[in-house]
């Protein structure tokens, strides 16, 4: 991939050995050329020294530490991968400076999906909807720092029932007020995951103000396939999927299950195949595709999306 340039990646230790990209087929070469423009493949977040030869090259395995700091500029070599999830950010808000050091690392066609302060989508925290909190503290830095490489700005919105988020209809228009006052430009996505609230009605809110629902695969969510059939088949402007853990399985069970996350454990054929004739319906119909994958999916997210990119080649054909 051209154009990308030979600097520091973030925080580096000028005595640390630097983190390689691991050497890719031909023929993975040849599926990444052979995927529909604007679909965007990435996992969520990076930092998984498991990945030693899908993901990172050379000799021994690079600690945890060594890939947030270093990685991404080898992530971003990989064909397959033209975007990650910044979970990061979900958990307090970043400065530019250091968007400017992930987006200094990858190529112009790389693209972040960045996850919103978490405090925005908490029921009870004082910053819940906080127009100026999101403009001032997340999307300004987002958009300052990455620039042409801003994804969606995810609003992750955690399993809770109605009442809590101030009933079913208070929360939607509350929700449409929000999103219709940030400021115009970036995308912004929204993923629910209160069952009772994942319906072609939050859908209509949430696209009236000009974001896009985020189809995510998850046990908090319905399947994919239903999903799309509450909306009679029709698709957003721009399409966000995040794949991110099998049904019957909860986040802790699945790491520690599928740590270091170097194979696929439980592979998914059927959320597997939605996702790749969602993509391919998508790109048909000139839309834009994110795929976000985590590692708890079926047991390492590269080679899930790997796998799927696979799904959709041999769906074209």
């Amino acid at each position: 991939m051209a154009g990308r340039r030979n600097q520091l990646g973030l925080f580096e230790d000028p005595d640390a050995p630097p983190v390689e990209a691991a050497p890719v087929s031909d023929r993975v070469r040849e599926r990444a050329e052979a995927l529909p423009s604007g679909l965007y493949l990435g996992t969520s977040s990076w930092s998984f020294p498991g990945w030693t030869g899908i993901v990172w090259g050379g000799e021994g395995m690079p600690d945890t530490k060594l890939l947030a700091h270093e990685g991404l500029r080898a992530y971003a070599h990989h064909p397959l991968l033209n975007a990650v999830g910044l979970d990061r950010t979900f958990y307090g808000p970043i400065a530019t400076a250091d968007f400017e050091r992930y987006a200094e690392q990858v190529p112009r066609s790389f693209r972040f999906l960045v996850k919103a302060d978490g405090a925005l989508t908490k029921p009870g925290s004082e910053r819940f909807l906080d127009v100026q909190h999101a403009t001032h503290r997340v999307i300004t830095p987002a958009r300052q720092g990455l620039g042409e490489r801003l994804g969606p700005v995810l609003f992750q919105f955690p399993p809770a029932s109605a009442e809590a988020l101030g009933g079913r209809d208070a929360f939607l228009e509350r929700l449409g007020h929000f999103l219709s006052a940030l400021p115009r430009g970036p995308l912004y996505s929204v993923e629910l995951r209160t069952p009772s609230l994942i319906h072609g009605e939050s859908d209509a809110v949430i696209e009236a103000s000009g974001a896009v629902p985020c189809f995510n695969l998850h046990p908090d969510a319905p399947p994919l396939a239903r999903r799309l059939e509450n909306r009679r088949g029709a698709l957003p402007p721009t399409v966000v999927i995040r794949w991110m853990l099998r049904r019957g399985f909860r986040y802790a069970e699945a790491r520690d299950r599928y740590a270091p996350f170097d194979r696929l454990v439980d592979e998914d054929p059927e959320s597997r195949a939605a996702v790749a004739e969602l993509c391919l319906r998508a790109a048909d119909a000139g839309r834009p595709v994110y795929v976000i994958a985590n590692n708890k999916a079926e047991g390492s997210a590269p080679l899930t999306l790997a796998a799927l990119a696979e799904e959709i080649e041999r769906r074209r054909r």
